[in-house]
């Protein structure tokens, strides 16, 4: 039996802006708002900053998680979205690498589920995927 329960979206941005994705205040504020242009539904946020610098977190959301965890000293952020639901996974991200003022990008795809090894070996496991408008 394949049943496809979810999808979910692992996003790489490189050449961040160092203070903005240090910024806990700022990050919170930009994954709140790629949430909202996802079209998801938030149920709740939590963001903790690291010491000397990064910053770390979720948001919890009816279809299920959005989260995030930055690296200012590379320049990094690491962008995960997670739905069971249809949401617009590409205004979220893309307004995420825009706010963050990343240099370059990479987003896999991953469908999750009770996926039989047939299914798998036809699909390849992660797929890229375009999030630019």
């Amino acid at each position: 039996m394949t049943k496809g329960l979810g999808y979910h979206y692992l996003a790489e941005l490189f050449g961040c802006d160092k203070s903005k994705i240090d910024d806990i205040a700022f990050v919170e504020e930009a994954m709140i708002q790629a949430t909202a242009l996802s079209g998801a539904r938030m149920i709740r946020p939590f963001f903790h900053r690291f010491t000397p610098q990064g910053v770390s977190g979720v948001i919890v959301i009816a279809e299920s998680h959005f989260a995030v965890h930055t690296w200012p000293e590379h320049g990094y952020a690491a962008v995960d979205l997670f739905s069971c639901s249809p949401v617009d996974y590409r205004g979220a991200l893309n307004h995420l690498r825009v706010t963050f003022g990343a240099g370059r990008h990479s987003v896999s795809l991953l469908e999750r589920g009770i996926l039989d090894d047939d299914f798998r070996k036809r699909r390849g496991g992660l797929k890229q995927v375009d999030i630019e408008k």
